[in-house]
């Protein structure tokens, strides 16, 4: 008789310890807790020569990560988040810097932008005439 009791205690206290986390994830509500601490923001961003994602052969990749922090492989890490912080990750907010003056020549460079900013997908690209107007373009962001 006492083993059948210990063994009730046992099997009770362990089925307790099992199902009381269980429980209690069940009662709160989906949106209660964060996933995370922040939304991550990591974009891969390539520039090629041409008109077509499908055709063009990247010539210069470069990744920046912009939370926790600025990072990645991108020359101007820091001011490239600001700036897209700036603008709210919307890279067509990225407007034209004042003054600069580039030569009326068509050479079109394509350049893609994929990853995730503050949580969302990002797929973008653009077609540039030349080099010189992508450079003049979103300021540090497109400088690499």
């Amino acid at each position: 008789m006492r083993n059948t009791a210990r063994w009730a205690i046992t099997l009770g206290l362990t089925a307790t310890a099992v199902c009381a986390p269980l429980s209690g994830a069940a009662l709160a509500a989906p949106g209660d807790a964060p996933s995370a601490l922040y939304a991550p923001s990591a974009l891969v961003l390539t520039v090629g020569k041409g008109v077509s994602a499908a055709t063009v052969t990247p010539e210069r990749a470069v990744t920046l990560t912009c939370a926790p922090g600025p990072s990645g492989t991108h020359p101007a890490a820091d001011s490239a988040c600001a700036d897209l912080a700036a603008v709210g990750g919307d890279l067509d907010a990225l407007t034209r810097s004042e003054g600069v003056m580039c030569p009326m020549i068509y050479d079109p460079v394509l350049l893609t932008v994929d990853g995730v900013w503050q949580g969302e997908r990002v797929s973008y690209e653009r077609v540039f005439s030349n080099e010189c107007e992508m450079n003049a373009h979103g300021s540090s962001v497109l400088a690499f």
